[in-house]
């Protein structure tokens, strides 16, 4: 190729290039340029609409928060009321014991424990909570049984709103309050619910003191998250004194013809002034040992006016220790090891007793029964290890005994021993449970009693329990 043939190619390649790179005309350019601009421009306008959502979201919060997760929801005045869970939880058991009859339903004395030989539907629990507007949450607890004797039975559990908002930043400082029928805030087994135990029956020291039910009643409890360097929190609380949820205080007759304490007369069940009430103080403190073990220290004080008349008063005081090992690497939550124990001791400040009270034989008599103080106590310690992802293993040691005088129900003085929720008795009871899934359990327990009522002084008992949840439903405790 010749010196000018390579200048006309390298002239003509100049040209292509540059035809590529630049406008062919003024016009061209600024079309461009007008394009470029409504692009930025519509791109402003979505970033100013994005801003103002914001903006309107930080000034109510709650507004849009969970619509489109939410089962149902619709404006009530000037709120918007979500129903956010749903769930159902059923407990069933079949099983065998040494004893039959009253006995083993004394042995069980819990009313969601397995209390008969065969099968037991032991509750169906149907749980709602929600959020009701800024400034609430609710939750309630309905539960369905089936007795010993085949009746149907249905009860108002539980049903309390929950404070999210309080004036003068009370919230902000770390108080709630809670009001409505609840659990007693008392230890670490009484505010739980049946499905979040790990045993199918219920300590019996919580049986004697607390009730079967496990106690509870209308009222108010403030809580406080402290502000101390690690998780402290102290609870006060004030509930109704009367009620078969409550067979420490003034309890109901019903209570008295079942199983009064100490065999003692019913008195007393007026409310005259704030004394008649219960209170209840718990404060409880967890602490991170290490980087896998953590553990939880919790006391309790409830006091409150008993039945047996207008001096009749009831304190009862508990301190509960959890201690929990976990490693940092887990499958899904296992292996894990968790050491719980509960001590109580109730003072039953008796009032005495001057009336007629029908004798064995249907006449009635003159009786009178000094002042006592019949003082009980008694604790449960349990051991539950996680050996393998779905499979848990672990015992549960029982002791309660007490002092005072018992009386029958013609006022005349029986043995403590005798009497089937005042009697010394052991219970030591090995567990094995499989997790299908976190809404499945199946649970195989032996439970071995030992007291002096027992004929023989002591029974065996074997229970294997199911437990189906359906929908959502809370986290267990810790």
């Amino acid at each position: 190729m010749t010196n000018r043939a390579v200048v006309r190619a390298t002239a003509l390649a100049v040209a292509l290039l540059c035809a590529g790179f630049f406008p062919a005309s003024a016009e061209d350019a600024e079309e461009d340029i007008r394009r470029e601009l409504e692009v930025l421009k519509e791109r402003e306008a979505e970033s100013r609409e994005r801003i103002a959502e914001l903006e309107r979201r930080l000034e109510e919060p709650d507004a849009d928060e969970g619509s489109s997760g939410d089962l149902w929801s619709r404006p009530v005045g000037g709120a918007q009321l979500r129903l956010i869970d749903i769930g159902l939880d059923l407990l069933a058991t079949a099983g065998s014991s040494s004893k039959g009859g009253s006995v083993l339903r004394n042995l069980e004395g819990g009313a969601h424990d397995p209390r008969q030989r065969g099968f037991t539907i032991n509750q169906v629990e149907v749980s709602f909570q929600g959020a009701v507007d800024p400034y609430f949450s609710a939750e309630a607890y309905l539960v369905f049984q089936i007795d010993d004797e085949g009746e149907t039975g249905t009860e108002l559990e539980e049903a309390f709103a929950t404070t999210q908002s309080l004036p003068f930043g009370l919230q902000d400082l770390g108080f709630q309050i809670e009001a409505g029928q609840f659990f007693t805030e008392f230890g670490r087994n009484n505010p739980s619910h049946p499905h979040s135990w790990a045993f199918v029956d219920q300590p019996f020291i919580v049986t004697r003191f607390l009730g079967g039910d496990g106690q509870r009643a209308p009222g108010v409890r403030v809580g406080w998250l402290t502000p101390l360097p690690w998780f402290s929190e102290l609870h006060v609380g004030m509930q109704n004194s009367r009620g078969e949820t409550l067979p420490s205080f003034l309890a109901n007759d019903e209570v008295f013809e079942d199983r009064p304490i100490g065999g003692r007369p019913r008195e007393y069940d007026s409310v005259h002034s704030l004394n008649d009430f219960v209170y209840l103080l718990r404060w409880v403190n967890g602490f991170d040992i290490s980087d896998e073990w953590s553990s939880q220290v919790g006391a309790s004080v409830l006091f409150g006016p008993n039945a047996t008349g207008s001096d009749g008063r009831t304190q009862i005081y508990g301190t509960d220790i959890v201690a929990k090992w976990q490693p940092l690497q887990s499958d899904r939550g296992w292996p894990y090891l968790r050491f719980t124990t509960e001590v109580m001791y109730r003072n039953y400040a008796a009032d005495d007793f001057l009336g007629d009270l029908q004798q064995d034989d249907g006449s009635e008599a003159l009786v009178y029964i000094p002042k006592d103080h019949l003082k009980d106590w008694g604790l449960y310690a349990e051991a539950i290890w996680g050996f393998r992802r779905g499979w848990s293993t672990g015992v549960r040691y029982g002791f309660g005994t007490g002092g005072g005088t018992n009386y029958d129900g013609a006022g005349a003085r029986t043995p403590r021993n005798d009497d089937p929720y005042r009697a010394t008795r052991h219970r030591i009871s090995p567990v094995l449970f499989f997790d299908p899934s976190e809404f499945s359990r199946i649970r195989l327990q032996y439970n071995y009693d030992h007291a002096d009522y027992l004929k023989g002084n002591a029974a065996h008992t074997v229970w294997i329990g199911l437990e189906i949840s359906i929908g959502v439903h809370q986290a267990h405790n810790y």
